[in-house]
């Protein structure tokens, strides 16, 4: 008895926990990937760092202080000098102090005196130095590092348009996978129901034993198909997990939204009438120009770096060279004008012109390019719509083809090779229904984001 209600208890768990398991919709998904996915941190991350570097830029406009100090000292003085001090004396001086001063005070005049200065010492500095004209790199730079930041939030868009695209794509896999398991399980369904009437069919004698196991091989072909299909949702949900965040893969996705009452996929009415070639609001087209943007700046600091530049500063110091503290401050001015570096800096300008053309020549290009991708992502709709549309037919007339299969078995004017193969074709039917939508969800995804909407 305790074994009895110990399966019991196994079995309603296991079916409270098959039912516990959260449903997902698109949009919550997405909105999930969006905040989880590495992809998206990565470029959150680079957006952070290109605005460093642009608040890095803009210190440049104020003045650079710095700071010095030294203290020192030497084996010996670092100015040594040999005084003659009768060299230093006029004769007029000289025939005053000989009348003053005994022989012998003279006589030590004559000899040289040995001085030393600044064997130890203490030197500090504040200096402020104001750039007054750099010739436009500090303008530029900044110009640069704004266009850096810019760059870093449209690779942001990007990978947010990958990573819904990824997300729809595993999405829509799933939400297939899981159709055509609700497919398995309607023929799995009509198979019993032509197994219960061969069997009786046999037992009556109207049909060979043969159809029976027709029948019954059918049936293990499915319960085959079953495993398969079981496994691949296993495998997607820990993808989508995965690339959504999810804290756990046992999950499913909201079917109600995929399917209508009738139980097959419903054909959308979403999708776009006309063409739109405008490529404004592309995060390519738009990267395209910030690198023409990007590449004219950098020849703009090419040739800044080959003009003067113009300083103004304030310091105060201090030393105690001479034995005695002595402190001053100053005010100065500093020009620069690079000469032989105009050589090589030519060169340089030349380089930037040439990388400047190449971007603006790829702009060109690649617009083209894009708008071709547009045209495309739209011939893919259409074409996506017309394989719903002969998939929806082909399941209506899979249905009827069915149905006037069995009757004529049951009526005995066809054989049960004839009703397995009808059988064959309506699931083969909803299977390619089940694909046309998901690809075309897929398409129109790849439409909206081809054209910047």
């Amino acid at each position: 008895m305790k074994k009895i209600i110990t399966i019991i208890l196994c079995c309603v768990y296991g079916s409270f926990a098959a039912t516990a398991q959260p449903v997902y919709t698109l949009q919550q998904l997405k909105d999930s990937a969006l905040h989880n996915n590495i992809a998206i941190r990565t470029a959150r991350h680079g957006i952070d760092a290109a605005r460093q570097q642009r608040r890095e830029a803009l210190t440049k406009y104020f003045p650079n202080v710095s700071g010095t100090g030294l203290w020192f000292n030497a084996n010996r003085g670092m100015a040594q000098m040999d005084v003659n001090p009768s060299e230093m004396i006029a004769p007029e001086l000289g025939a005053t102090l000989a009348q003053s001063f005994p022989a012998e005070a003279l006589a030590a005049l004559a000899n040289p005196i040995s001085i030393s200065m600044m064997k130890n010492g203490t030197i500090g500095s504040l200096t402020a130095v104001q750039p007054i004209f750099a010739g436009g790199q500090i303008v530029n730079g900044n110009k640069l590092a704004k266009v850096g930041e810019d760059v870093s939030r449209l690779q942001l868009k990007l990978s947010e348009n990958e990573v819904e695209k990824q997300t729809e794509q595993y999405y829509w896999q799933l939400a297939a996978l899981q159709e055509k398991k609700h497919t398995i399980d309607a023929v799995d369904s009509l198979l019993r129901s032509i197994a219960k009437d061969a069997d009786v069919a046999v037992r009556a004698g109207i049909a060979v034993r043969n159809d029976l196991l027709q029948v019954q091989l059918r049936q293990n072909d499915v319960e085959s198909q079953r495993l398969k299909l079981e496994n691949g949702i296993s495998i997607v949900r820990l993808l989508l997990a995965q690339f959504c965040g999810l804290h756990s893969p046992l999950f499913t996705v909201y079917r109600s939204q995929l399917l209508p009452a009738d139980s097959s996929l419903a054909q959308p009415n979403d999708a776009p009438c006309t063409m739109h070639y405008e490529l404004s609001p592309l995060p390519e087209y738009q990267l395209l120009q910030k690198q023409v943007e990007a590449t004219t700046l950098q020849k703009r600091l090419e040739v800044g770096k080959q003009l003067p530049s113009v300083a103004v500063g304030a310091g105060y110091n201090y030393h105690n060279l001479l034995e005695n503290d002595h402190t001053f401050g100053m005010v100065f001015a500093t020009v620069s004008v690079p000469i032989s570096d105009w050589w090589g800096g030519s060169h340089a300008i030349r380089r930037r012109k040439i990388e400047q053309q190449k971007a603006e020549e790829q702009l060109q290009d690649n617009a083209q390019l894009l708008q071709i991708r547009m045209q495309k992502a739209w011939n893919d709709v259409v074409e996506a719509q017309q394989q719903l549309t002969l998939a929806q037919r082909s399941i209506e007339q899979a249905e009827e083809n069915l149905r006037l299969n069995r009757n004529y078995y049951q009526a005995g004017t066809s054989t049960m090779s004839n009703l397995l193969e009808a059988q064959l074709l309506y699931q083969q039917a909803r299977d390619k229904h089940t694909d046309a939508y998901a690809t075309l969800q897929n398409k129109l995804l790849e439409y909206r984001q081809s054209t910047g909407q």
